[in-house]
């Protein structure tokens, strides 16, 4: 149902616009956004580099990618429509299927109107005296609006290592994050694989099969989840149709967004027997349960952490029949949880193929990429391909890569180069009517669900200020540095603080150069999901200053 009454309240203001809102990004959370700003009756226009939505989903095409988190709770619950005609295909989706299902949401809520794709959006400038957001493509042009709305994503700012010689390199070179859309030949040829992510650890089973010699060159050994995939039955769909509203709710009501049981013991509180037998239990759940069904100290307690590492450990020896190879697979320097675990669909059993060869550069990196494969030490290794999987520059990557200038002419890179500020990951002081959706210092969390519960905040927060006359929302110094302490804190208390050495992206620490601090917040979606509702409840008190003449 839209608001009449915030539909007549920006009438006159946002004659001055060319739109209400504008949006860049047409992922989930673009979608999401806009539908939401639809409801309410207000003009909004969506900008993507993208030829289709999809956002992330539309970039990563490569073979093997798909969620690691079951379809149940890897959509939007808020449409009754979508909810009742859509029919997933598979416990963990794929990449081709998530896709269609955002395509699928974009044709069903009428959004495809209201977004202009093809169109990189390079510069937003904040105009002080007219109080709106002048934002200019790639090609040129500038649009206007009130309010702008980042649904640019946590990660799809893909990074890419500098390395010596790669433009001399005379084969294929692809990379995970920007596949190409007509995919990739491999079949029979020799390739070296460079980074062992959760798109590295997708993609390994995949082509293992199809290419004469898969080379994976491995800097950081990952703690892989097996994950077990099956398909999903009309019968199993039924269920979740009628339940969609509980799973949303359980799913905000758990640390990590999801619709999960909270265990109730820590791993060092119960007998030795009954640890196995209960990380066993979570082994054959597979993908998540085992790191959030299991024991509720994994992400807290460095004994109980402990324990976890080494029974993946030796689930990677019992897998990999080769031992040299299963030692090199198992980490060892860094624990459980301190990078994100992703799930694996038979990763481990990829090494035993006799065309998998796991290459260590951990101690002797690759010094350079040649005409015709790569040189690591003394040793030259012969290639036809070479895939880079070296992930993204989350968190911030998309927002720092192209000019967002607030008050006075400050950049938010520039604010950020010394340290993150936020409010709840939403607002920034210095950049009034300016939102992030799934910004840093977010939860660490699920995210779509994440995502949903976002874009109906920024919504009632747009809808707020228009009924009360409020022109400038914008975070206030107090309430920035606040949060900012709130998630160094929250996050110095787990595990993931001693990620650095793992390079874990929410650290920022797979990113030269790049501050090493929490781009997340660890101390639960629950949590912060609670905070948003208190401000929210309170007249959005931290986000404005009131109905001021001036912003």
């Amino acid at each position: 149902m839209k608001d009449s009454t915030v539909a007549n309240t920006t009438a006159a203001s946002s004659a001055e616009a060319d739109y209400d809102a504008i949006i860049i990004g047409a992922g989930f959370s673009g979608l999401g956004m806009l539908h939401h700003l639809n409801q309410l009756g207000l003009r909004s226009r969506v900008f993507d580099a993208a030829t289709g939505v999809g956002g992330t989903w539309y970039w990563n095409r490569y073979p093997g990618a798909r969620t690691d988190s079951e379809f149940y709770y890897y959509a939007f619950s808020f449409s009754r429509e979508v909810r009742e005609e859509w029919k997933w295909n598979e416990r963990y989706p794929s990449q081709p299927e998530v896709l269609r299902y955002l395509e699928f949401v974009a044709k069903k809520l009428d959004l495809y109107k209201d977004i202009t794709f093809n169109t990189k959006i390079t510069r937003a400038k904040y105009d002080e005296d007219n109080n709106l957001w002048h934002v200019t493509t790639a090609s040129g042009d500038t649009f206007t609006a009130r309010y702008l709305v980042s649904g640019m994503g946590a990660l799809s700012a893909p990074s890419r290592p500098d390395i010596k010689g790669v433009s001399s390199f005379k084969g294929e070179i692809y990379q995970t994050a920007t596949w190409p859309k007509e995919g990739a030949d491999l079949a029979g040829k020799r390739v070296g694989l460079i980074g062992v992510g959760a798109s590295g650890v997708q993609i390994v089973p995949v082509i293992a099969p199809i290419v004469k010699d898969l080379y994976v060159l491995q800097r950081t050994p990952n703690y892989v989840v097996a994950s077990s995939n099956y398909e999903v039955n009309e019968d199993w769909m039924n269920e979740i149709r009628k339940d969609y509203d509980n799973i949303h709710k359980q799913a905000t009501s758990h640390g990590f967004a999801v619709p999960f049981k909270k265990p109730v013991v820590g791993a060092k509180d119960v007998s030795p027997d009954e640890r196995e037998r209960i990380f066993e239990d979570g082994w054959k759940e597979g993908g998540f349960h085992f790191m959030l069904e299991t024991f509720n100290d994994l992400a807290l307690d460095e004994e109980s952490n402990a324990y976890a590492s080494d029974f993946i450990r030796r689930k990677i020896r019992e897998t990999v029949k080769d031992a040299a190879t299963a030692e090199l697979l198992c980490p060892k320097d860094y624990p459980f949880n301190g990078k994100r675990p992703p799930g694996g669909h038979g990763y481990y059993e990829a090494y035993n193929r006799q065309n998998v060869h796991l290459v260590d550069i951990r101690q002797n990196g690759i010094d350079e990429v040649t005409e015709t494969g790569v040189r690591i030490g003394d040793r030259h290794i012969e290639l036809d391909v070479l895939i880079f999987a070296t992930g993204f520059d989350a968190m911030t990557g998309t927002l720092t890569r192209i000019d967002i200038v607030g008050r006075d002419g400050l950049v938010l890179r520039d604010k950020w180069k010394d340290g993150l500020k936020t409010n709840m990951g939403i607002a920034v002081n210095g950049f009034p009517n300016f939102f992030m959706i799934l910004g840093p210092q977010t939860p660490y969390a699920n995210l779509p669900v994440a995502i949903q519960e976002a874009v109906g905040w920024v919504s009632r927060a747009i809808a707020f200020a228009d009924a009360n006359g409020i022109r400038c929302m914008e975070s206030t110094v107090e309430a920035e540095d606040a949060w900012a302490a709130e998630v160094h804190r929250a996050g110095s208390a787990t595990i993931m603080a001693k990620g650095a050495g793992a390079h874990a992206w929410f650290l920022g620490a797979n990113i030269p150069g790049k501050p090493t601090e929490f781009n997340v917040y660890m101390g639960g979606a629950d949590v912060y999901l609670k905070r948003c509702e208190d401000i929210a409840s309170n007249g959005f008190v931290g986000f404005h200053e009131g109905a001021l003449t001036t912003c």
